[in-house]
């Protein structure tokens, strides 16, 4: 035979009793009878197996079995409201697994994501942040619908967005040596910009050290600002308080990355497709303002 359980409309009747202080008051309000009221109760001190109030004739006093009842009851009606609101949206509510580098996430998408958020209330965004080869991953473990992220060099994957070139980023427009050895400011591997400042050093036989290394964009910002070392950065997307290093024939050129767009075929094409034409808006934009000055 199975367990009795904790039936809501007996709850929601033994919480509106406490509210209101009165059997009769609870019923009025729930529209229920004085004999539906106190049997609800009688359930509940049947299931609890303890008296619930203390009643005579002028109040009904909780017991401290009743308090205990209380939050739970409270917690029960609490639990079912958020699952029926849940369920009630999501067959109302659309997903979106979105992820982008974060040269790109920090700043630079603000002017995107913000007015398509609020032109689509209906719509979660999952966003993900992270190294280009990781979303790359994770899209094609069908874990994203979109992502915008580098293309390693002499690659021909996704669409491109735009071109930018990579340069040398320092505190200050002089480039940081010491023991004529470049300082380093790089992500962890499997980073595309590591890759390329070590490619080129390595091929220019310069000297160089790793100062600092971390996993996010802010982190390494922080350490280039303080004069650690140099980070190898997109040129249009420094980081604000950096600056691009001076020439200097102890650094190699770095060469221009691509930034790719790939969509799943599958899922919302409408919303895919107008997430995408506002990329793209966003980065003609810059390129139209860099040609005016060439």
């Amino acid at each position: 035979m199975a367990a009795p359980m904790l039936d809501p409309i007996h709850l929601r009747t033994f919480v509106a009793i406490t509210e209101v202080k009165s059997f009769s008051e609870a019923g009025r309000q729930l529209g229920l009878s004085q004999s539906s009221v106190s049997e609800h109760v009688k359930r509940l001190e049947q299931f609890a197996g303890r008296k619930l109030f203390e009643r005579d004739t002028h109040s009904n006093t909780l017991t401290e079995h009743g308090r205990a009842m209380l939050e739970f009851a409270r917690s029960i009606l609490e639990t079912n409201a958020r699952a029926k609101r849940h369920f009630g949206q999501s067959s109302k509510r659309r997903a979106l697994r979105f992820g982008a580098c974060e040269d790109l996430a920090i700043g630079w998408l603000g002017d995107i994501i913000r007015p398509f958020m609020e032109a689509h209330p209906d719509v979660d965004l999952d966003f993900t942040i992270a190294l280009s080869n990781h979303l790359l991953t994770a899209f094609d473990e069908g874990r994203l619908d979109l992502v915008l992220c580098k293309r390693w060099p002499d690659g021909d994957r996704g669409r491109l967005v735009f071109s930018d070139r990579i340069v040398w980023t320092a505190a200050t427009k002089t480039p940081v040596f010491r023991n004529d050895e470049a300082q380093l400011v790089l992500y962890p591997p499997p980073s595309i910009t590591r890759f390329m400042a070590l490619t080129a050093l390595e091929k220019a036989a310069v000297p160089w050290r790793i100062a600092c290394t971390s996993g996010d964009l802010n982190g390494l910002a922080t350490a280039t600002g303080i004069g650690l070392g140099m980070m190898a950065h997109a040129s249009t997307l420094i980081p604000q308080g950096l600056a691009a290093c001076e020439e200097d024939a102890r650094l190699p050129p770095l060469g221009s990355v691509d930034f790719i767009q790939i969509e799943r075929k599958a899922g919302d094409r409408k919303l895919l497709a107008e997430l995408s034409q506002a990329i793209d808006r966003k980065a003609a934009a810059p390129r139209k303002h860099q040609d005016m000055q060439l």
